[in-house]
Order: C-alpha cells, then structure tokens, then sequence
C-alpha cells in the first residue's frame, strides 16, 4: 500500500482555535496510509512582489513543505465570508514568484468548523476559485461543513459524537482515495506558469 504524506494548514492563529481541534480529529480519523505534517503560517510577512527575487526563510519553508508533500488539506474557519488573511497570504506566497507555483497539481481538500450554521461554506467557496486558479485538484465531493460542538471533541482528537465521527471519517476516506486517484494519473513535474506579461 502507498503512503502519502499530507500537509496541512490551519486557517487560524488562535491558540485555541476549534480548526485546530478538529484537525486532531482528522488525522486520528484519516486512513494509515496518510502520513500528516503541519504547514506553519503563523510567521510569514504580509506577501509583496518585492520578496520575489529574495525570498525570506519563512517563504522558502513554507515553499519547500509544500513540495515535499504529496497532497494538501486545507482546515480552516471563515472570516467576512470568506478566506482568512493569514491562509490567503500563506497561498500568495506558495504560489509566487511567477513560475514556481507550489500548489499546481497538488491534490488538495477543504474543510472548515464554525459555530453558525453555514459551518465556513462561503470560506470554501472562495478557496475553490483560488485553488482553480493555482491547477490544484480539488476534492468536490463529498463536501464538509462543520458546525462546531466543543462538546464531541476530546482534547487528543477523539471525537465523541457518533455522526459526526462517521461525517470525519468518511471525508478522510474520500480524500484519501482522491489523493491516490490524482497522483495517479498525474505525471510527475509540471511546466510551471508564464508571467501574463511574457507573451506580449
């Protein structure tokens, strides 16, 4: 059987974030045959095109983690509706300077926990347009939004509620089977993309 690593990023910085908490209990949840290493995006400066010819440490960590993982998933709450600032800056800076995209064919997931009842559908809604953009795969189906109970989380990832452990646990499932589908069928490398300006 294959192994793929999985990395991962949480869309928010807070120490006590239910994002974080349910990342535990995806990768408890998740096939052995993902290997998961988290992807931190707490210490990037604000993305600016100037970076470009000299990336900061930050980036070019942020760039190599990316790389060496065969997929990534995505988990993160939703601010105004939409992406949080510090997961859409860590994406400008994996997929900058012109081509060296960092994200293009990778197979990737979103999920997201919230406490209202859209449960971050319009966060991922966002990230699908982004993601489009970058030539990264996504898992459509099936979709997850979570509306958070603190009360079916443990602190180690067990998740204590028996339908919400079996929603988890079957969108680990179809990730999983979605990362080896792709990476399947995906030649290895990819020809990166041109400046919009080269060809004018």
């Amino acid at each position: 059987m294959a192994t793929y690593k999985i990395g991962y990023l949480v869309g928010s910085l807070s120490s006590g974030s239910i994002n974080r908490t349910l990342s535990k209990a995806l990768i408890r949840l998740a096939p052995l045959e993902l290997e998961f290493t988290e992807i931190p995006i707490g210490d990037l400066p604000l993305y600016n095109s100037d970076f470009d010819s000299d990336f900061p440490p930050a980036g070019q960590a942020l760039k190599q983690a990316i790389a060496a993982s065969d997929g990534i998933l995505f988990i993160s709450p939703e601010y105004n509706r939409s992406i949080p600032g510090a997961l859409k800056n860590a994406i400008d800076w994996g997929s900058r300077p012109w081509g060296t995209n960092s994200f293009a064919r990778k197979p990737t997931g979103i999920i997201g926990a919230s406490p209202g009842g859209i449960g971050t559908a319009v966060m991922q809604s966002s990230m699908r347009s982004v993601l489009s953009f970058l030539d990264a795969p996504q898992l459509n189906s099936p979709e997850a939004y979570i509306r958070f109970d603190a009360a079916d989380y443990g602190d180690d990832g067990e998740v204590k509620n028996a339908d919400t452990e079996a929603l988890l646990r079957h969108y680990m499932d179809e990730y999983g089977a979605f990362v080896a589908r792709v990476l399947d069928a995906t030649a290895p490398g990819h020809i990166g993309d041109q400046h919009p300006d080269s060809s004018k």
